[in-house]
Order: structure tokens, then sequence, then C-alpha cells
């Protein structure tokens, strides 16, 4: 059961699974993580994966593909449009989520009877899109809430009221000087969700005042300039956070 794992187990868990999502087949890696039943969603260029076993029931969502213009659309509308809950959110990332997920909550109901513990997660878009079906599986009476959340790289999604309406713990994973995380604009009106865990530029997980985390995010710049790498982006890498989720001493 994951939810006997410890969190760094739990944590390191969900970015595989995050990462294993990219997979255009994940069946034979997720068997390895000890999933038994393994279904893809694909609609309109909106993608998820569920994982299944005995006792858990995993929905992870795929991503930005940089080929994929389906994916650079979601990203680039970055309308405040009503939720489908509370309040508003991105209107690119909800439309992905209105794609695929009358297929996901179905198959949750049906497949599962809802007895299974429900846990989501996603990078990127995908951390987006993992955000917005947790909320609404919470206030769907047919589903159980989801057990936790799983963000890696997750850009701002909705506007404070959507964003404090959230029951489910939410695990959000910031890299250092992850781009992605700092968009759309806080100017527009969204915030992000859930309890922070900021991996500084030494790849530790540390709690940082505002002008602590300004000078770490220099210092990660710099760092990243001397290794010929633009850290903005680098940072935003699945591989950079299973590597420090690895190397956590939690």
């Amino acid at each position: 059961m994951i939810k006997e794992k410890t969190l760094k187990e739990r944590s390191l868990l969900f970015a595989k699974l995050a990462e294993l999502a990219y997979n255009d087949d994940a069946t034979s890696e997720a068997k390895k993580l000890g999933f038994t039943t393994i279904e893809f969603y694909n609609k309109g260029g909106a993608q998820a994966w569920r994982f299944q076993n005995k006792t858990d029931l995993v929905i992870a969502c795929r991503g930005t593909e940089p080929t994929a213009f389906n994916d650079i659309k979601a990203d680039l509308r970055a309308i405040p449009v009503m939720a489908e809950t509370v309040s508003r959110v991105h209107k690119g990332f909800k439309t992905e989520v209105d794609d695929i997920w009358p297929m996901v909550q179905e198959d949750i109901i049906r497949k599962t009877n809802v007895t299974k513990d429900l846990w989501i997660c996603g990078h990127s878009l995908g951390a987006a899109m993992a955000t917005i079906m947790a909320n609404r599986a919470e206030c769907n009476i047919d589903l159980n809430n989801p057990i936790e959340l799983h963000t890696f790289g997750s850009p701002r999604v909705g506007w404070p009221t959507y964003v404090k309406s959230f029951c489910t713990k939410h695990y959000r994973w910031v890299n250092n000087n992850d781009i992605v995380t700092r968009v759309p604009l806080r100017i527009m009106g969204f915030r992000h969700c859930g309890q922070e865990h900021y991996i500084n530029a030494y790849g530790n997980l540390r709690p940082l005042t505002a002008w602590q985390r300004i000078k770490d995010q220099y210092r990660g710049m710099w760092m990243g300039i001397k290794k010929g790498k633009i850290d903005n982006f680098s940072d935003h890498s699945m591989s950079e956070y299973i590597k420090h989720i690895e190397n956590w001493e939690g």
C-alpha cells in the first residue's frame, strides 16, 4: 500500500510515474513499480495514465511535449475562466482536463467501485492537469477524495479562491530556477496551490526566506552557466526532480 510508505518513498514513486507518463508504452516499467492494471487516456492531445493494483489507483498526467501543438496551445491560453468547482482557472489547463476527465472519472467509478486509494500526480502541464483533476475529484460525491496530490514543476493554475478551496494534501515540488513554476504571472490573478517543497541550488530541500531564495536562485543561475546550462530550463527536467528526491534525506 502506498500510504504505508514514507513521504520520500511516496514522492519518489510519484516522480517516477510522472516521468513515466511521457512514455508511449509505460506498461513494462509500471509493472516493475508494482502496478498490475495500466491504461492510457488520450483525447484531443490531452493525455494521462491510470496505474492500478489491489489497493491503489494513481492517475499520472502527461506534461508538455515541445513538438505537440495542442500542449503548446494549452500552455499559452492563460485566460481565467470559470472552474467546474469554484472561482477561476487557466483556460488552457482546464480544456485539457475537460477532454479526458469524463473517461478517467468513469473508469475510477466503474472499474474500481471506489474501493482503492486515489492518488494523482503530474509534471509541468501534467501538474496543472493533476491539480484540476484533484479538485474535481474532491467535489464529486461518487469519488473518494484523493489521498495526496504530488506535482513537479507546476505552473500557477487558478485564482486565490480556487486555491483556498482545496482539501487534498498537495505536495508541490519546485526545483530552484524552474521557469515553469513562475507562470502565469501573479499580476494575472493566478496563484500556486499546495505545500511547496523547494529544492535549492545545491539540490537540498530547504525552507528559505524570500531574500534567501532570491540569493539561492542567482546562485543556481551561475552554477548552471558554469556547467553550460540555462538553469531556468534544465531545472524543469523531470530527471532532475527524481535525482534530488533520491538524494533527499527525508
